[in-house]
């Protein structure tokens, strides 16, 4: 067996008995298997002593560590100041080869070195990290923290705007919380992701926070999220909060707008608007409206499905989203499969249910079959076109405001914060 001097974090090449192979050493418990990360970023197990040979391409050198009581951002005093939220997310991880996988950014000095574009173009007066976590691990209380840091900063005088940096799988869940907790908003509020991490050379992460920067700055008093418009490196969509979707598990443009055109076209030097938005107003207070209850769910409705699923939701629940087929149909009338009598059972009894569109594109109209306006009748409150993850979120706000519930129709179909359009052409 060769003499095998590498230490985890090191890049290698091995020589096997019929290849060489190259690739990054990772920590690995097992004494005899060589765990090596590859260039496509998979990981393989090698035994020892299958190794004939290896060298050493680049010996990793630990960064020396920085002072972490460093949370602000050297102030320029020529450039605009906005805030910078941190969550976590990829666009705040970076390769750890030791490990194999990544680490988080949680040092600010680190996230500098990582994105000095941004701090080029603007000065990062105050920087947040309420918690850092990725995207599926969050839940309502997340969504008011990370409100409650925006408040802060906008409540700023000097801060023009704020960006938050978040993961991307759920993160249409929480720009439509931000939409709804922040009341008469008087600043842009700039959601932005990455779909791969800054090391590595397809990472979008750079583009995206350049052109959130430049959305933070405008006259866009928004909750939006800014990100690829493409596969390619050339400009970002500015899209609104409530009306957006992550539609790829992997592009760089995986969020497109739904049922709603993007608000802007954005690159890292200028903006090209493409449909109407609220203007910034420094002078009008943004109010803080964190009443929330997660006693509501989102069910998708699937052929064969029992209504039965009904009585278990409304034992703990206040309130229910079901993506419902078509134009907005359930069962109502095949023997011994209909909806109707466990529908009118529990909203009768206080229980919401409201409709969305399991198709994503396009609206509901129920009056267009006998099924749809059966379940009119029946109490179901049909939402239009929008967003079901939006619905939810809407729902869980307007059930924890007391009081409001004997309004919820009504408001439910209230156009708070963009989440209802009308009918676009196709």
């Amino acid at each position: 067996m060769a003499d095998l001097n590498f230490s985890a974090g090191d890049e290698v090449r091995l020589r096997l008995a019929l290849e060489e192979i190259e690739g990054t050493i990772v920590e690995n418990p097992e004494p005899s298997i060589v765990l090596l990360k590859l260039e496509s970023g998979y990981n393989i197990g090698i035994p020892k002593e299958n190794i004939l040979a290896s060298r050493i391409l680049k010996k990793f050198k630990a960064e020396d560590k920085e002072d972490k009581g460093r949370d602000k951002a050297v102030k320029k005093q020529e450039l605009p100041s906005i805030g910078l939220i941190v969550t976590g997310g990829t666009i705040a991880a970076k390769l750890n080869p030791k490990k194999g996988g990544v680490s988080w950014l949680t040092d600010i000095s680190e996230f500098r070195k990582f994105y000095p574009e941004l701090f080029e173009k603007v000065n990062v007066k105050r920087i947040d990290v309420p918690f850092m976590t990725s995207s599926e691990a969050m839940a309502s209380e997340h969504w008011i923290k990370i409100a409650e840091s925006v408040k802060g900063m906008l409540d700023d005088e000097e801060i023009r705007g704020v960006i938050v940096t978040h993961g991307t799988d759920f993160l249409g869940y929480t720009s439509a919380a931000l939409s709804f907790f922040l009341k008469n908003l008087n600043k842009p509020v700039v959601l932005t992701y990455s779909q791969r991490s800054i090391d590595r050379a397809s990472s979008d992460a750079n583009l995206n926070l350049q052109c959130a920067a430049q959305m933070a700055l405008s006259d866009c008093a928004e909750v939006m999220l800014v990100g690829h418009a493409s596969s390619n490196d050339d400009y970002c969509y500015a899209l609104r909060g409530t009306k957006v979707r992550k539609l790829h598990s992997s592009r760089r443009d995986a969020f497109k707008p739904v049922n709603a055109e993007p608000i802007a076209k954005v690159w890292p030097d200028k903006i090209e608007f493409l449909s109407s938005y609220n203007k910034r107003d420094d002078k009008r207070k943004t109010e803080l409206d964190i009443n929330y209850t997660d006693k509501v769910a989102l069910v998708k409705f699937y052929p064969g499905q029992d209504a039965s699923i009904l009585d278990f939701y409304a034992l703990k629940y206040k309130g229910i989203v079901i993506e419902v087929g078509g134009l907005g149909h359930l069962p109502v009338s095949e023997a011994g499969h209909t909806w109707i009598p466990a529908l009118k059972k529990h909203i009768k009894s206080g229980f919401i249910v409201c409709a969305a569109a399991q198709t994503i594109y396009g609206r509901l109209n129920p009056l267009v079959y006998s099924n749809g306006r059966e379940l009119i009748d029946a109490g179901v409150i049909f939402l239009e076109d929008m967003l079901a993850e939006t619905a939810l979120v809407k729902l869980g706000f307007l059930l924890g405001h007391y009081g409001w519930k004997k309004d919820i129709k009504e408001k439910m179909l209230e156009n708070m914060s963009g989440e209802l359009n009308e009918r676009m052409s196709a």
